[in-house]
């Protein structure tokens, strides 16, 4: 059995250790905001955060998370910067299709926890990989220093 809690909630599978977590999030939690994209860890679709750290799921194995607290897209928003990140999206007006969004956010927010400050370099180095077929990254960028900004306001 593999341990770990998602979302506060906590989990024990006896999922096979090599499953990706995906889908474990996915399939067997109903947790659909952690998308599929590329199922090799490099379009950044499928980013959640494993102890406040971005990481891919789909190239994460359940067995890596054991003992680990997960937050995924779902309850990003019961964090203050969680919350501060996804009304900066609203504010940049971000969204077009959707699809990336999700695990831009959650890597921003992994940003954000680290550096409240960051640079422009910063920030690609953070969303590299994080793809967006509809090329919204500088609307992207314009939300991270919106929330960035915020922080600073102690809004």
């Amino acid at each position: 059995m593999i341990r770990f809690s998602v979302n506060g909630d906590f989990i024990e599978t006896s999922l096979d250790p090599a499953t990706p977590l995906l889908w474990l999030l996915r399939d067997n939690l109903g947790l659909t905001g952690t998308k599929y994209g590329c199922g090799i860890g490099a379009c950044g679709a499928c980013t959640v955060h494993v102890n406040g750290k971005a990481v891919r799921a789909c190239a994460t194995p359940v067995s890596a998370v054991a003992g680990a607290r997960i937050t995924t897209i779902e309850d990003v928003h019961f964090y203050p910067l969680g919350k501060r990140v996804q009304q900066a999206w609203i504010d940049a007006d971000v969204v077009q299709c959707g699809y990336c969004q999700p695990g831009q956010i959650m890597a921003v927010v992994a940003l954000l926890a680290e550096n409240k400050n960051p640079s422009d370099a910063d920030i690609d180095t953070a969303l590299n990989g994080n793809l967006c077929r509809c090329g919204t990254y500088q609307r992207v960028k314009e939300a991270v220093k919106l929330a960035a900004a915020g922080i600073k306001k102690g809004v």
